[in-house]
């Protein structure tokens, strides 16, 4: 009996995690939908605050002519938007490449401290009430800073996510083809979760937060962006999501690569949450709380564990007990799961419109990544200081 306890509470953890939570969003935004919650507060058109955009660099010449073009295209009015880069420890091009152009101002020192000391030294040049972060390789659409900017119209809206995204191709290998669907999942659920009040975590690609909100955040922090929208939590505003405003990015070169940047935000992750212990307090942020602890704990602390758990006490129940068909049945599903991950492993390097074997290679190598950056915090084996990682 106790085996099979443990097998449904295992089970039972998997399926919430990855769809049980995200049904109930959807349940929650069509209960507030019917009932005439208003989940979109007035936001008007012409909403056009003073904004900041902070682009911090190393190192990124092979992207920089891009993003420079990229970033004079943004359709903002010209006097209201102000552009700060900071290049602190390129030893390449970059910051020659930035020089001399108008509207940009450049911030350098030869010393390399990471990235979260970079955003605080640039934070402290900022002038404007809005702030929007991104990244060197993140292109984004000419619309991004009026879309990301509309919801601080709600002054109860203290920072906002926009939605990243990754160029896709007809054909795919299983790096782009997995972290392509993976993002797509994410932002479904951050927009049920931004219909419900508020996101759990913002992405570094584009996200923008009040100025007067911001507080310098520790330098060996690893998530810069999740870190500053849980900040904003904390202190009773909310974190919105504007999918108009979309920071588009090329996949990881190989799965290698992804493990690499996956490992480093499990790792990041596991940080954040030891860190910020009470939002897990559902009596002092209620809704959120259930989010933080659907969201986030459950797939960086539980989940990746509970995958071969899970396959192991099923081959208990039917070793060890006179078990229907319903458990042979979910033991033959795993069996598929993990033969359908391993073809996604031997076509990894091949280009393929068969996506269905990546999805599960993808979300494999995913809860492999979180368990190993688990273990990585708590070994104190890491450095602020990001590793780039190759892409397409």
């Amino acid at each position: 009996m106790t085996l099979i306890i443990i097998f449904w509470m295992l089970l039972g953890i998997i399926f919430y995690a990855y769809i049980g939570y995200t049904v109930i969003l959807m349940a929650l935004s069509c209960f507030r939908r019917i009932y005439g919650y208003n989940i979109s507060r007035a936001i008007t058109d012409d909403f056009e605050p003073l904004v900041t955009l902070i682009i911090p660099c190393y190192n990124e010449e092979q992207f920089i002519p891009e993003k420079i073009k990229n970033t004079l295209g943004l359709e903002y009015p010209k006097e209201k938007l102000n552009t700060i880069w900071i290049t602190d420890g390129s030893t390449d091009n970059t910051t020659k490449l930035l020089q001399g152009i108008p509207g940009f101002r450049v911030l350098h020192e030869p010393e390399r401290r990471g990235k979260i000391h970079a955003m605080n030294r640039a934070m402290k040049e900022a002038r404007t009430p809005i702030i929007v972060f991104t990244d060197a390789n993140s292109m984004l659409n000419t619309s991004a800073i009026r879309e990301i900017v509309r919801p601080f119209a709600d002054e109860k809206t203290g920072c906002v996510s926009g939605e990243k995204r990754i160029a896709v191709e007809e054909k795919q290998m299983a790096a782009g083809a997995g972290e392509g669907l993976y993002w797509k999942y994410e932002s479904f659920i951050k927009k049920l979760e931004s219909e419900t009040g508020s996101i759990v975590g913002a992405v570094g690609e584009i996200f923008a937060i009040r100025c007067e909100l911001y507080d310098d955040v520790r330098e060996d922090t690893l998530l810069d962006d999740f870190t500053l929208s849980l900040q904003v939590i904390r202190k009773g505003y909310a974190t919105k999501y504007a999918p108009g405003a979309r920071g588009s990015e090329t996949a990881s070169l190989t799965i290698s690569e992804e493990i690499k940047r996956k490992i480093r935000i499990a790792t990041g992750g596991m940080q954040s949450l030891m860190r910020m212990p009470d939002l897990v307090n559902p009596f002092k942020f209620g809704l959120l709380s259930f989010k933080f602890i659907s969201h986030k704990v459950l797939r960086w602390a539980i989940v990746p564990a509970s995958f071969p758990l899970l396959f192991i006490f099923n081959m208990l129940v039917l070793y060890f007990t006179d078990c229907g068909l319903l458990y042979c049945s979910i033991f033959g599903l795993q069996c598929l799961f993990y033969f359908l991950a391993l073809m996604g492993k031997i076509l990894e390097n091949v280009k393929t419109r068969a996506f269905i074997f990546f999805a599960p290679y993808y979300l494999f190598i995913m809860n492999y990544a979180i368990l190993t950056g688990f273990f990585r915090y708590f070994s104190g084996n890491y450095s602020v200081n990001w590793q780039k990682v190759k892409r397409t």
